[in-house]
């Protein structure tokens, strides 16, 4: 998708505002009962249909407003995490093709299971997956594998979610990280903002568009 797009600075693949938030994102929903809440060992493809990204008026994926920021963001609510999910790009014959190696994330905690999923491509043109969830304990790599904990702050309950994948590809598989090829984000959480960005900025640094604001009263 953006493979021969020129990349520098920031690149935004959602934002909750807008009249199609979801227009690079596919819905999908289990079509049957998984009852293991955080199995993340099988991705469970063959249990998932593709639902369609523009309706985002259902229960379990849906644009609310948010009592904290007053703002429209979207909700992914499920019992079990794997049943419910969105998915960038939308097709799966389709790759993000993106190369800036900073991945952020605004994202509010529900005080539940949570987990999202970033595949990408290493110098070695192999295909490896970064999965990080709350209920994770500790990393763990296997294989083209790396599943990492994530803590988020209680504080308000948004939060700045920023991978470095060089970084993390590097240290876990040995291999220098060379683009993104596809992100998932799974229940229960509520979205504002994912972005990729070419290097680490400071809150002072970030064009206004690209920051929370959370008003004072």
């Amino acid at each position: 998708m953006f493979k021969n797009t020129f990349q520098t600075g920031f690149l935004s693949i959602f934002y909750s505002l807008g009249s199609y938030p979801l227009q690079l994102w596919s819905q999908h929903e289990s079509i049957k009962n998984n009852d293991d809440n955080n199995s993340d060992d099988d991705n469970g493809d063959d249990d998932f249909q593709e639902g369609t990204i523009k309706n985002i008026n259902n229960q379990k994926i849906r644009i609310i407003n948010d009592e904290i920021i007053k703002s429209n963001v979207l909700q992914i609510i499920a019992e079990n995490i794997t049943n419910v999910y969105i998915q960038c790009p939308p097709r799966i014959d389709q790759n993000l093709g993106i190369t800036l190696q900073y991945l952020t994330i605004i994202v509010k905690d529900m005080d539940d299971f949570f987990s999202f999923e970033i595949e990408i491509l290493d110098d070695k043109k192999e295909i490896k997956f970064i999965r990080v969830s709350n209920f994770q304990e500790e990393t763990r790599v296997k294989d083209e594998i790396c599943c990492l904990p994530l803590r988020l702050e209680e504080e308000k309950g948004w939060n700045n979610i920023t991978l470095d994948l060089n970084n993390i590809s590097k240290r876990a598989f040995g291999t220098a990280y060379s683009e993104t090829r596809r992100v998932t984000v799974h229940a229960n959480c509520r979205l504002r903002r994912i972005y990729f960005s070419q290097q680490l900025f400071s809150e002072d640094e970030l064009p206004p568009e690209l920051k929370l604001y959370i008003p004072s009263n």
